[in-house]
C-alpha cells in the first residue's frame, strides 16, 4: 500500500512532467523585463532601477537624446548608462526623415564654390549656415528657414512661411544680421531661394561671401540636415495650433530650448553656454 505522502509526491511529479517547459525568454516576456535581468545580482537591482528612473526623466525632457548626451546630462559613466538602457530596453525616439526637396532637381548647377569645405572654424560669425525645411501642418506643408552660427551652433535667425521663396530665406538672414555681427561667409545648398537675385544682393550689400554645397551633395551642408532631424522630432506635432502665429510661437520656444538647454553632442553643452565660455 502506497503511503499518503508518496502518492502526493507522485502526483506532483506527474503534473510537472506534463507541464510545458517555461523558457527564460518566455519568463522574461511574461514579467515584462529583459532576459538579461534574470541573471542579475539582486543587490544591483535597486541601483539600476534608480538609474532607470533618472534616464527616463532625461529622455522625457529631451526626446532625441541618445546615450552620449544622457551620460553628459547625468554626469555618470557611459558603460553604466548603456548597460541599464539595454537592460530595460530604453531607446530614444527615432528621427523622422524630412521630405526631399524636389523643386530644384533639374536646375543647372551653380558656379558658386563651397568655401567652407576645408576651412577651420575658429570664432563666432566666421561662417553662418542656412537652410529651410518642410513641416507638416493640417494636411499641407509650411516652411521654416534658419540661420546657424557654425562655431557656436546657435540658431541666430529664422522665419516661417506658407511658401518657400526668396522672402523666406531673406527674412531669416535679416533677423540674424539685426542681432549679430556680420559673418565672413554664408553657406547654403543650391536651392533656388538662395540663388535668387534678391538673396545675392542682400549678401553683397552686407559684404558677405556666398558659399554653396555642390549640387546633389547634401552632406556638404550636413550641419543643417542634422539640426532639422532632431529639431522636428523634439518639436512634435503642431496640429493643435490654430494658425501660423501659434506655430511660430511654438517654434520660437523650441529654438530657445535648443540654444539654451539642449546639450549639443559636438559641444558637450548647450550652444549659448559654449558661446559664453569663448
Amino acid at each position: 500500500m502506497i503511503r499518503s505522502w508518496e502518492k502526493k509526491s507522485s502526483i506532483v511529479m506527474e503534473i510537472n512532467n506534463n507541464a510545458p517547459v517555461k523558457t527564460k525568454k518566455n519568463l522574461a516576456i511574461s514579467l515584462g523585463i529583459s532576459r538579461q535581468s534574470l541573471y542579475y545580482k539582486p543587490k544591483m537591482i535597486i541601483k539600476d532601477l534608480i538609474l532607470k528612473a533618472q534616464i527616463e526623466k532625461v529622455m522625457s525632457a529631451h526626446k532625441s537624446y541618445g546615450h552620449k548626451r544622457i551620460v553628459q546630462d547625468l554626469k555618470i559613466g557611459k558603460k553604466r548608462v548603456l548597460r541599464v538602457m539595454k537592460l530595460f530596453n530604453l531607446t530614444p525616439e527615432k528621427k523622422r526623415k524630412a521630405p526631399n526637396k524636389q523643386g530644384d532637381i533639374n536646375q543647372e548647377a551653380s558656379s558658386i564654390p563651397n568655401l567652407i569645405k576645408e576651412i577651420i572654424i575658429e570664432r563666432e560669425n566666421q561662417v553662418w549656415v542656412a537652410d529651410f525645411t518642410y513641416i507638416k501642418y493640417h494636411n499641407r506643408f509650411i516652411y521654416l528657414a534658419t540661420i546657424e552660427d557654425l562655431f557656436t551652433r546657435q540658431i541666430i535667425g529664422y522665419d516661417l512661411s506658407s511658401r518657400h521663396d526668396a522672402s523666406l530665406v531673406n527674412n531669416a538672414l535679416l533677423m540674424a544680421l539685426n542681432n549679430n555681427n556680420t559673418p565672413d561667409i554664408s553657406h547654403s545648398d543650391q536651392g533656388s531661394e538662395y540663388r535668387s537675385k534678391s538673396h545675392k544682393n542682400l549678401l553683397q550689400s552686407a559684404n558677405i561671401q556666398q558659399s554653396m554645397s555642390k549640387k546633389g551633395s547634401p552632406w556638404e551642408n550636413g550641419y543643417k540636415e542634422s539640426f532639422y532631424a532632431g529639431f522636428k522630432l523634439e518639436l512634435g506635432s503642431i496640429e493643435d495650433c490654430n494658425n501660423l502665429g501659434e506655430v511660430l510661437e511654438r517654434i520660437a520656444i523650441q529654438i530657445y530650448y535648443y540654444n539654451n538647454l539642449r546639450i549639443h553632442s559636438a559641444l558637450g553643452c548647450p550652444p549659448l553656454e559654449y558661446s559664453q565660455k569663448r
